[in-house]
């Protein structure tokens, strides 16, 4: 009886193990959907640009030492002249003592070959030597003048480095930044602070791509302080060769006429004019919309009678922002994915996300 019990058990499981699988149906997937519509790219430019001084020096001693004390703060105004910083002197200082004994010994023998040569000159003229030895001594004359010449030069360098231990603005204006802190020991040249020097002014500001190449040097624009009525008008001098590696934008300085009041740092809006190329019939979809299908760029379409979707091969035209300029696969009026495009696949079922809907609730009487 137990070997056909366990013959029954084993031809079962057989059975069991050679019956097909049945695949469980792929859920649908919440997609979120934009209706493609035409719109502006740059009809009317506005940016938000920064104040900047025209010039902004960035100063550093002309020695090396370790700084004693810094009287620069940032935010200071200070006056051309006045003393922003100061390195240790001293080493300085006994160079130049150094140089100023060479020069005392440089001339002493200086003093003492022109000794020599009045007196063999007189002898010369006596006839008690010849004249290739007052040329002889000419010669030590000349050379001994030239010892005191290099000397006199040498110290005069040495005091003037002991004067650069004084670091000192070059011109009246802000300071807008601090490099260095007394204590630090700092190399000639190396940024101290940062100086911007007073009168014009410059917006700064970024554009995308494909406004750059429709910016012109000299172009008139005009630019309003903050949320104020206070406008100030300018003209572009100058643009960016490359663009930002993270941001993919070119920086453009604007020229500001009479704006020598205004403070550093603050935020203007500058308005661009209607640029060459601007166009007002376009079909922009944000970058979230876009995959990559081999080496195309794709949507997905919604189909609203059948609720599936299907790729669509786009041609990107530029760059807006955080959206895309569609020159051609789209027409307006299509309903396209927005979001979560890379774990669709074509002829998928998905239904709308509603934001607004409420989530089931649960029946008390089912759950007891």
């Amino acid at each position: 009886m137990q070997p056909l019990f366990f013959s029954l058990i084993s031809v079962a499981l057989a059975l069991a193990a050679c019956s097909p699988k049945t695949q469980a149906p792929e859920p649908e997937r919440s997609v979120k959907l934009i209706t493609v519509g035409q719109s502006d790219l740059n009809v009317q430019g506005e940016y938000a640009a920064e104040v900047r001084a025209r010039v902004e020096s960035r100063l550093g001693f002309r020695v090396g030492g370790k700084i004693l004390v810094r009287q620069a703060e940032a935010g200071q105004r200070v006056q051309a002249g006045q003393v922003l910083a100061e390195v240790d002197v001293q080493d300085y200082v006994l160079a130049a003592q150094a140089a100023q004994a060479q020069v005392m010994g440089a001339s002493s023998q200086r003093d003492l070959a022109a000794a020599e040569y009045k007196r063999y000159e007189s002898l010369l003229a006596q006839n008690f030597i010849s004249a290739a030895e007052l040329e002889r001594r000419s010669a030590t004359l000349k050379a001994a003048q030239a010892l005191l010449d290099q000397a006199q030069a040498q110290a005069q360098a040495q005091t003037n480095q002991a004067g650069y231990a004084k670091l000192m603005a070059t011109t009246s204006g802000v300071i807008t930044g601090i490099e260095a802190e007394p204590g630090q020991v700092v190399s000639a040249g190396q940024t101290v602070v940062r100086l911007a020097h007073d009168g014009r002014r410059d917006a700064v500001f970024a554009v995308p791509e494909h406004v750059v190449g429709r910016l012109k040097i000299g172009q008139k624009m005009s630019a309003s302080v903050g949320n104020t009525a206070q406008t100030v008008q300018g003209q572009v001098r100058e643009i960016g060769a490359s663009a930002d590696p993270v941001t993919r934008t070119f920086l453009v300085k604007l020229g500001l006429e009479k704006a020598e009041a205004l403070p550093l740092g603050i935020t203007l809006n500058v308005h661009a004019p209607q640029l060459a190329g601007s166009r007002s019939d376009v079909i922009k979809v944000p970058t979230s919309a876009l995959r990559q299908e081999g080496t195309q760029t794709a949507v997905w379409v919604f189909d609203t009678k059948t609720s599936t979707v299907s790729s669509q091969i786009v041609q990107v035209a530029t760059a807006d922002g955080n959206e895309v300029v569609i020159a051609s696969g789209l027409n307006a009026g299509q309903k396209i994915v927005s979001a979560g495009v890379h774990v669709l696949s074509p002829g998928q079922k998905v239904t709308v996300y509603n934001p607004d809907a409420s989530p089931p609730t649960a029946n008390p009487a089912a759950s007891k």
